[in-house]
């Protein structure tokens, strides 16, 4: 007689589970929508059991047909949730009985939910990521194609918060599309270990009908087999790793967001944020808020909480599955919503927002060229350190002379040091100053050419 009305684990259970510890158990509102994988990786036990003969061919594919119908009915909205099903690996075998009957019962053979959950969540996360590679992808393009056609506009460079150099607009542009260029790559190198199968482990010793793993994870497309069965059905370190590249590329996506935030404003009014990415004021019809980036700024702290809350929940488990390892999907699941979003409306606010390239350069201001009239000197022969110190002088001059540093005379200069000579005019030219960075990675045309370039050859072959 099965216990506790059929249950997976109800054999050793007489009395009935208290509601609300029914409910605080249940993970089937959230694991759900990992029907699709748990149904997939059904497929391929029941032919791993078959070739062990724990079925026969027969019965095999009456399971087969049968998963392919649950299928159906996921995919149709036709699936009907029962009170009973506490999670989607108990919901889909219900559904399974229900229509071939207690063959379905030969399905969980040699297999627990321990590494039944551990594979769908490595089946679910693996196509998630390949979903989120295209989002990252598509942005970065904008990026770059945003710098190629930009490429001639000029405005300052800050640190500090303050006016430092003058740059190329699509320098700045390609400076966070080469940060997101490592965030590509960072998720590639991650899914090399999330490819690893955990289905053949069992609860924790392993599988006693000598299931041909190797098999199975051709059957699923993993790369490799988990090594060690303990390992294998608390392994959680690839959710980790996961949460935490989420993490790093949401502070990459906010540090860009509080720039588009700042040049937004009236104040910088360097950038204008397009109408189907901002929204208006309830009490000033004036104000055009830009809430899309502002989401992006904050919904990092959402995802760094995510990935810090898992962290904690991990820290002090003891060996092989644990309960607490149930909360890894509700997190996961709300790391990937996020940066579904994130990713897309940060594409649409990028390639919609108009510059303002007159304000840009407008300002640009002579002081900010005060570095280029050291290296000046350097070029006259003059060490940097003294070059430094003699420029730093002329631009205190300037600042008793209330006047711009570009409007010093030469007499001015000259009282600084004999090495002005009258080319000195020269250095005051915005132009002149960006393109005298033409080492790899500089700001000069050329550099931002050949940036553009290796990253266009890079997308192809992504």
């Amino acid at each position: 007689m099965a216990g506790e009305g059929g249950r997976l684990w109800g054999g050793r259970f007489t009395g009935n589970t208290d509601p609300i510890m029914e409910a605080f158990n249940a993970s089937i509102t959230f694991d759900k929508r990992m029907w699709a994988a748990d149904i997939e990786g059904s497929i391929a036990y029941v032919k791993g059991l078959e070739k062990v003969q724990i079925v026969t061919k027969e019965e095999m594919n009456t399971i087969i047909k049968g998963l392919e119908k649950v299928k159906e009915e996921w995919s149709s909205g036709e699936f009907k949730l029962q009170p009973a099903d506490e999670d989607i690996h108990t919901a889909n075998e219900r559904r399974l009985k229900e229509i071939v009957g207690s063959v379905a019962g030969k399905l969980h053979t040699g297999r627990s939910r321990n590494d039944q959950a551990a594979t769908d969540t490595r089946l679910w996360l693996r196509g998630k990521a390949s979903e989120l590679k295209n989002h990252l992808k598509g942005l970065i393009k904008v990026f770059v194609e945003r710098a190629q056609q930009e490429k001639d506009v000029l405005m300052p460079g800050y640190t500090h918060m303050q006016r430092a150099q003058p740059i190329r607009w699509s320098h700045w542009l390609l400076s966070y599309a080469w940060s997101l260029q490592r965030d590509f790559e960072r998720l590639k190198d991650l899914t090399k270990r999330l490819n690893t199968l955990p289905l053949g482990s069992g609860a924790l010793a392993g599988n006693p009908f000598n299931v041909d793993r190797e098999f199975l994870a051709s059957e699923l497309g993993f790369e490799n087999v988990s090594n060690n069965s303990l390992d294998a059905t608390s392994d959680r370190d690839y959710l980790a790793e996961f949460m935490f590249w989420a993490s790093l590329l949401m502070t990459h996506l906010s540090r860009w967001a509080e720039d588009l935030i700042i040049y937004s404003t009236s104040e910088f009014g360097y950038v204008l944020l397009s109408d189907a990415y901002s929204t208006g004021s309830s009490l000033m019809p004036q104000k055009k808020n830009p809430d899309s980036v502002e989401l992006i700024r904050g919904k990092s702290g959402r995802v760094i909480g995510d990935f810090t809350g898992f962290l904690v929940t991990l820290k002090g488990l003891p060996s092989t599955y644990n309960k607490d390892l149930q909360e890894d999907k509700e997190a996961l699941f709300d790391v990937c919503d996020t940066l579904d979003g994130v990713l897309q409306v940060a594409s649409g606010t990028l390639s919609t927002l108009k510059i303002n390239k007159e304000k840009m350069m407008s300002n640009l201001a002579p002081s900010m060229l005060s570095t280029d009239l050291a290296y000046y000197l350097v070029r006259k022969g003059v060490p940097f350190r003294e070059a430094h110190s003699l420029s730093g002088c002329a631009v205190r001059l300037a600042e008793d002379k209330n006047c711009p540093l570009s409007e010093l005379t030469f007499a001015d200069l000259s009282s600084v040091s004999p090495k002005f000579d009258k080319d000195v005019s020269s250095v005051w030219d915005y132009q002149q100053s960006v393109e005298q960075y033409q080492s790899t990675g500089g700001t000069s045309l050329n550099s931002v050419e050949r940036q553009i370039k290796l990253l266009l050859e890079w997308l192809k072959f992504q």
